[in-house]
């Protein structure tokens, strides 16, 4: 639609009107120049100046073509691909390349773009908009001690007090987090009467921006990656259920109870696949579950934990815990309930084919368990007191450890972003930050995020600034670090990688020689005729002292002596009236029976 307006202004208010007639030219003065008065001035060169006879006004009117705006809404994560296309998978993206570049439309399509660009290139080229005029001046840097402040807390408005046992953020974005809340304590009210779950948005703390109704209190819930609608959860009653925000709160799909796992699911992860509908979970029940979503009555596939491969599911170890590295599909690892940690294999044939490796892990129940982000045969668990980072090329012991500490671990995590910096939480409520290339005996920093047990942390990818924890009552907390524990220095990646390499040649190294010395003294403990060693064993024997440990080479010279010492008064409490054959044949059996260390 053209707007216009016209401005109007009364005759009177333009001055006298002009009336112009036709007459003949008239001289009405003739003054001759006087030549004297040229003394009176200097001559300059000449000024060309234009005039206006006539007032200027400013009233106008003009009339602009309107300008319409519209609003287009468009899923611009990874480059704009489409929904059915993964932008992780090379083979799938390479397939989408090669069929749109044999389209009729393509060339035209380029053809036209690349005149639209033509203008911006030449100008590109004759300006570097990206050059840094600074270059050359050294800037003060001031190396900043890290620090952390709370950006906000989310409390449980529900006045039942419940743990906040897991964390989940939304991967379109950091915006929103999922958190699940259950009680999971030995002889506890009832889990009935409260069984809520929230979604919180990180600009609203007082209120959730979302709730989650399951058929029985949640004890984990990860957002789907390729889908941020939908949500699993693990339930305390063994089932698994499926989310969706877009159909409302209540669960979509459930399993059947008579297919779920007879103990809580204490972990739910999102597999790598195609469809994006595949997922796995674990429970202290001893099996590893896997799961469709377009067919959730029963699983997929069944894995019992019996470390000795014979799938008896009264020797199967509880799982608390799932360590899944997209880039790594058919590999996975679990934590377990006794403290041993499992490798496993999805692509065995049977359950001792998919049982892999088992390393010793901790005294009590492995809480945490994950690979480390850039290097994928490096991961860290936690359990008892200690966090223990281990090597895949390595099963008897761990790499690198914490010492213990004042009171429990409960969870810890990589960061994201510096391969150096791992995040812990304790049972006093304290974020601990670890950079294990500045220091390992102690934390680089130490947070009292809150006054009471904290259970649960969760990193957030993207930036790796945010961290979020829960607490016992149902308190999560949002900390955000400082810069210089989020940016990673040029060389930070080449020296963690060095220093795995260096501690997994250590560990290497101390495992041969332990596992020398026990071969040696296997062979050198093994008895000959008549209860003696032979001469073979006692020159194994010595050489293994003198090769050996200082402490243990003491240790056998003390009980040595106790030895003999035993003897000697023996001896002299038989008396020294028997003949020296009988004292002989006596000193033999003895020698016998007590034979020396």
């Amino acid at each position: 639609m053209d707007m216009q307006y016209v401005y109007t202004k009364k005759r009177s208010e333009f001055g006298r009107q002009v009336y112009f007639t036709d007459r003949a030219v008239e001289i009405t003065a003739d003054i001759q120049p006087n030549p004297e008065l040229l003394h009176d001035y200097i001559p300059r060169n000449p000024v060309d100046t234009g005039t206006q006879n006539v007032r200027e006004f400013s009233e106008h009117w003009v009339n602009t073509v309107r300008f319409e705006t519209e609003h287009r809404g468009v899923n611009h994560v990874e480059g704009g691909w489409p929904k059915d296309v993964n932008p992780l998978e090379p083979d799938q993206t390479t397939r989408f390349r090669k069929k749109t570049e044999k389209e009729d439309g393509y060339g035209r399509a380029v053809v036209s773009l690349g005149q639209s660009i033509a203008h911006t290139i030449k100008q590109n080229n004759a300006i570097d908009i990206y050059e840094n005029y600074f270059q050359n001046i050294e800037a003060d840097v001031v190396e900043e001690a890290p620090f952390a402040k709370t950006i906000n807390i989310y409390r449980d408005p529900h006045s039942t007090r419940r743990t906040a046992n897991h964390i989940s953020w939304n991967a379109d974005g950091a915006r929103k987090i999922a958190v699940s809340y259950c009680n999971l304590e030995f002889q506890s009210a009832s889990n009935d009467a409260y069984i809520d779950s929230y979604i919180w948005d990180i600009e609203n703390p007082t209120k959730p921006d979302f709730y989650l109704k399951p058929i029985s209190p949640l004890v984990c819930v990860e957002f789907n990656p390729k889908d941020a609608h939908q949500l699993v959860g693990g339930c305390y009653n063994g089932q698994v259920c499926i989310f969706d925000t877009r159909k409302g709160s209540t669960a979509v799909e459930q399993s059947l109870i008579e297919n779920s796992h007879r103990d809580p699911a204490y972990k739910t992860i999102w597999l790598q696949s195609k469809s994006g509908t595949e997922f796995f979970s674990a429970s202290t029940d001893g099996k590893v579950l896997w799961w469709d979503t377009k067919k959730l009555s029963e699983p997929v596939d069944t894995l019992i934990l019996d470390i000795e491969k014979k799938g008896r599911l009264e020797n199967a170890l509880g799982a608390m815990t799932l360590e899944y590295e997209p880039t790594i599909p058919t590999k996975f690892m679990v934590g377990t309930e006794q403290g041993r940690i499992i490798s496993c294999n999805r692509k065995g044939k049977n359950d001792a084919e998919k049982i892999g490796t088992v390393f010793p892990g901790h005294w009590g129940p492995v809480y945490a368990l994950q690979r480390h982000p850039y290097f994928t045969k490096t991961f860290l668990s936690v359990g008892d007191w200690t966090v223990r980072i281990w090597s895949e090329e390595l099963r008897d012991d761990c790499i690198m450890w914490t010492k213990p500490s004042m009171h429990a671990l409960t969870d810890a995590q990589w960061s994201p972003i510096r391969g150096s910096i791992f995040y812990t939480t304790k049972m006093d409520g304290t974020l601990d930050v670890w950079d294990i290339l500045f220091k390992q005996n102690e934390p680089t920093l130490s947070i009292q995020v809150v006054d009471e047990p904290l259970h649960c942390l969760r990193v957030q990818e993207t930036h790796g600034r945010l961290v979020a924890c829960g607490s016992q009552n149902g308190t999560l907390t949002l900390v955000e670090v400082s810069d210089n524990l989020c940016t990673q220095g040029k060389s930070e990646k080449g020296l963690v990688s060095g220093m795995f390499d260096r501690e997994t040649r250590r560990a290497k190294v101390l495992e041969a020689r332990g596992r020398a010395k026990r071969d040696a003294r296997g062979k050198a403990g093994a008895p000959g005729e008549k209860g003696e060693k032979t001469t073979t064993e006692g020159q194994a024997e010595e050489s293994e002292l003198k090769e050996g440990d200082p402490i243990e080479k003491a240790e056998k010279d003390f009980w040595k002596i106790i030895e003999e010492e035993k003897r000697r008064r023996e001896r002299k409490a038989l008396g020294d009236d028997k003949g020296a054959g009988e004292g002989g044949a006596m000193a033999q059996a003895e020698q016998a029976v007590h034979p020396t260390a």
